[in-house]
């Protein structure tokens, strides 16, 4: 059954509660994230602007409560506006700066993933139907796990485009235009498929392969949000984005593993954090911590600069914890 634009965290809970609750992890405080508004705090305990997301609070008779900016009320939308100067941007703006980045990274002037048309005040993209021609010294696999970060990123538009966020209309996997979306194209495309002549073990190798090359991907894409809500939307966006290219690969309407979904979930953990932009720390908070700590300095865990997660392997999972405002200050090598 096709994903609507509106995940339930009912269902994601019926997948494992361990993936739910990765999805709600903030690595930085070793907590779960926050609100970061104050849109649910008439619903009382648990609903402040500081407080945590638990599960409880968006399950059960709370399954319905996080909605898409799309399906939230307009006076609601506005005041997000007002208040957090939220604003989205349509599925082909995104597609065109998605392109300028891809004709940059192709070292190309012709279009490399879909084509443009504006036509009378009307804008859409035909996707192309060949693989792309390479320049020297890359290859898919350099493009799947060259990184690439979405600031500020609302429902995660420039990620994955399972549905336009200014309009609600869903678009079909075959026209999608996000920056994860190219990258799990090309692991479908270039990863082996599975043949009537395979035995067990080669049919086991061949799901292996596709795999760590989603991992890779995963690993790949970065975004940091503000705001609680946002934020919990756009992991789930790319978790599901993950499911449906595995639904497409193995041409299934099954779930992958709940080993694989797990893994996912804690990549998006990691790669997709809350922060305020300004201060590299948690909303709500000034970050206090020393970055050259001593023995005697202990920072609160609401305190400290907003962490992240270099990743070096994919099964098992593999990487390296970096405080994104160092990340920010390092200066290049010199050659």
């Amino acid at each position: 059954m096709p994903f609507g634009i509106d995940i339930q965290e009912d269902e994601i809970l019926s997948w494992g509660h361990e993936i739910l609750e990765n999805l709600l992890a903030d690595h930085t405080t070793g907590e779960n994230i926050i609100w970061a508004t104050d849109d649910y705090s008439a619903r009382g305990d648990g609903y402040q602007s500081l407080d945590a997301i638990g599960v409880a609070s968006i399950t059960g008779d709370n399954n319905h409560i996080i909605q898409p900016r799309i399906r939230k009320p307009l006076e609601e939308q506005k005041k997000r506006i007002d208040e957090k100067a939220e604003v989205f941007t349509p599925a082909w703006i995104c597609n065109s700066q998605n392109n300028l980045i891809d004709k940059a990274w192709f070292q190309t002037d012709q279009d490399v993933f879909n084509h443009e048309i504006h036509e009378e005040g009307i804008h859409r993209w035909e996707m192309t139907d060949a693989l792309p021609v390479y320049p020297k010294g890359k290859n898919w696999k350099k493009y799947v796990s060259d990184p690439r970060l979405e600031m500020a990123c609302g429902e995660a538009p420039y990620l994955c485009s399972r549905y336009d966020a200014t309009t609600g209309e869903l678009i079909e996997i075959g026209r999608r235009i996000g920056l994860l979306d190219r990258k799990l194209q090309l692991v479908n495309k270039n990863t082996p498929n599975i043949t009537p002549e395979l035995n067990a073990k080669q049919r086991k190798n061949v799901h292996k392969t596709w795999r760590r090359a989603a991992y890779k991907a995963l690993q790949s894409i970065y975004a940091f949000e503000m705001q609680g809500d946002n934020l919990l939307l756009a992991r789930e966006s790319v978790l599901i984005t993950f499911i449906e290219y595995y639904q497409a690969k193995w041409h299934t309407d099954k779930l992958p593993e709940k080993e694989c979904l797990k893994k996912a979930a804690e990549i998006i953990s990691w790669n997709l954090w809350q922060m305020d932009g300004l201060k590299q720390g948690i909303p709500g908070y000034t970050p206090t911590e020393d970055l050259q700590p001593t023995l005697f300095n202990e920072t609160p865990p609401r305190e400290k600069y907003c962490r992240i997660r270099e990743w070096t392997g994919q099964e098992p999972l593999a990487g390296k914890e970096i405080i994104f405002k160092s990340m920010l200050h390092e200066r290049p090598k010199k050659k």
